[in-house]
């Protein structure tokens, strides 16, 4: 997360007697300070209360209610933009959204905490912030960042909650935090969700429903037939997975072979089991557990492929390593992660030149990468 206080760059001031916001006049209350958010070419002390503009102080009124929460002022802030630019929440969700496109996350973070700020009981405002923050933990994740990404994803699950409780209830809002309990294999959760979003929809004809309402309703059916079929709401998959991600792997271990006593050919399950392995350094095992989930079903799972590719390397074989990493990459060619391993490969090798290629190439694609980062600098202090 953004370490730096974005207040910091904010002022409270009195407006001066010439100020105005619009041609159209309208009441302004002297006694009540207005933030104005600093230039950025402005230097420490450089602030001139004179040379303000209009946008300097509707960005410090944004800023206030991103991040100033307990301010007293913050409805006359609010009351101001409104009529200073009525069409701003439109203005600021495009741009957000944008930025998101783009990957620039700082400022589409800061986008979003704005729009929160501005209308706190919008439930599309709502909804699209679980979505971004969802996001936003997926690609802290993949950066080896484990700490931000479980971070984020529990203040989007406090948003997805927010958007589930809302009254008349919003069927989207169910059918994407299905997909973000699925993602941290809470499956229960996932499949309540998504039974949610069916009865939420069940009454709507498909020419009310439209093409990407069909989908929906479809694909929600899958994920619940699935999570049906294999079981995997079952409470020792559950605590297993809960077990291991928390560092108790043994526990978690004796918890998904019970599991897998029952449901012997569930892919997922065996994955677990060598995740599980996998963590406490028992690589043979693991392979073996591995190797399972891709005969069960697992084989079109990249995560599977790049786990079991980690079990070769500790095992010196290379090839078979290399085989499991190309076939990550075909199923997810712009995987960071994937592409990383295939650095530490070349590193295993001895090949220190592909191995700062592959780095070279996740820096590509994440500048922000710190684990990509620092093998390069190692390569360099190597020389």
């Amino acid at each position: 997360m953004n370490p730096k206080n974005p207040l910091e760059s904010v002022f409270f001031i009195n407006l001066p007697e010439n100020f105005s916001f619009s041609n159209e006049a309208f009441p302004i209350d002297k006694s009540i300070p207005l933030p104005v958010q600093n230039k950025v070419t402005d230097s420490p002390g450089d602030f001139n209360p004179e040379e303000i503009t209009v946008e300097q102080v509707l960005a410090g009124l944004l800023t206030v209610l991103a991040y100033d929460k307990k301010n007293p002022n913050l409805d006359y802030y609010r009351s101001i933009i409104k009529k200073v630019r009525p069409d701003i929440k439109k203005e600021l969700c495009e741009a957000a959204i944008l930025k998101t496109k783009n990957e620039d996350y700082e400022l589409a973070e800061e986008i979003f905490s704005a729009l929160y700020g501005y209308d706190p009981e919008d439930l599309a405002i709502i909804l699209n912030m679980a979505l971004f923050l969802d996001q936003r933990a997926e690609n802290y994740r993949n950066l080896g960042l484990y700490d931000d990404a479980d971070a984020y994803d529990a203040d989007a699950e406090s948003f997805y909650l927010k958007a589930m409780n809302a009254e008349p209830p919003l069927a989207d809002a169910f059918f994407n935090a299905g997909f973000f309990y699925l993602k941290l294999h809470k499956y229960r959760q996932a499949k309540d969700c998504f039974e949610t979003y069916i009865a939420l929809t069940c009454d709507l004809s498909d020419e009310e429903l439209g093409e990407n309402g069909i989908y929906k309703k479809e694909r929600a059916q899958e994920v619940i037939s699935n999570i049906t079929n294999s079981n995997m709401d079952d409470v020792y998959f559950q605590n297993a997975y809960q077990l291991i991600s928390s560092g108790q792997e043994e526990k978690g271990l004796d918890e998904i072979r019970i599991f897998l006593q029952n449901n012997p050919k569930v892919w997922n399950a065996w994955f677990l089991l060598g995740w599980g392995l996998r963590r406490i350094e028992r690589y043979s095992d693991a392979k073996q557990a591995f190797l399972k989930a891709i005969e069960y079903g697992g084989d079109d799972n990249c995560d599977t492929y790049n786990e079991l590719s980690l079990c070769y390397i500790q095992e010196k074989d290379f090839d078979e390593a290399k085989k499991c990493l190309t076939k990550a990459f075909e199923i997810e060619p712009e995987n960071t992660k994937i592409i990383s391993n295939l650095g530490y490969l070349a590193l295993a090798q001895g090949d220190k030149q592909k191995a700062r290629n592959y780095f070279s190439t996740v820096l590509e694609y994440e500048p922000n990468d710190k684990i990509a980062a620092a093998e390069l600098l190692k390569l360099e202090q190597d020389e």
